[in-house]
């Protein structure tokens, strides 16, 4: 955290110029539209900026810790109709040099099996996977220590890995002939 006097609107903009767009795609991968996620990212910044004192100086894990919060309080208030999306068709990434339905099987597959997770545990794995954030940073967004994410994080890969191998070793429906007609 830098003096009290350097937390001004010069400290601000440079804070909203390097880190907007990484609070945007946070809100993106989470939320059903683009629109949905400039409007958490704004929130995002509005709170920064009234609590400016409080800001780390690598404050992208505490701006998404800002919008975790944000996101978890809407997610409550909506619990009856919601509209947000635990991943969107935008988190789809096709393998390099590949293409068509077999370059998408294995996202697929990988979305199947991240959704059977509980909320904590695909939050844990979005921070370190897509976020890009250590484990350290991590445990900052969620609130906890080090440690904790890092056992988080550690089951996490765990029960996806089980959901993972569960989903490739589920039979295939078995297919049902036609009754043949006997002349």
């Amino acid at each position: 955290m830098g003096p009290p006097g350097k937390r001004d609107e010069d400290w601000f903009t440079g804070v909203y110029a390097a880190d907007y767009g990484q609070v945007v795609k946070y809100g993106q991968r989470r939320l059903a539209d683009l629109d949905a996620a400039a409007e958490l990212a704004q929130e995002v910044f509005v709170i920064a900026w009234r609590r400016r004192r409080e800001v780390p100086d690598r404050s992208l894990p505490w701006l998404y810790g800002v919008a975790r919060r944000l996101l978890a309080n809407e997610w409550r208030a909506r619990r009856a109709a919601p509209d947000v999306l635990p991943i969107t068709d935008a988190d789809l990434v096709q393998k390099p040099d590949s293409s068509g339905a077999d370059a998408t099987v294995g996202v697929a597959d990988l979305q199947a099996a991240l959704v059977t997770l509980a909320d904590l545990d695909q939050e844990i794995l979005r921070l370190v996977g897509w976020e890009e954030l250590t484990v350290s940073e991590a445990a900052q967004v969620l609130g906890c220590t080090r440690t904790t994410a890092a056992v988080r994080l550690h089951r996490a890969c765990r029960r996806l890995s089980e959901a993972m191998s569960y989903r490739a070793a589920a039979p295939a429906p078995p297919v049902l002939a036609s009754p043949r007609k006997v002349m």
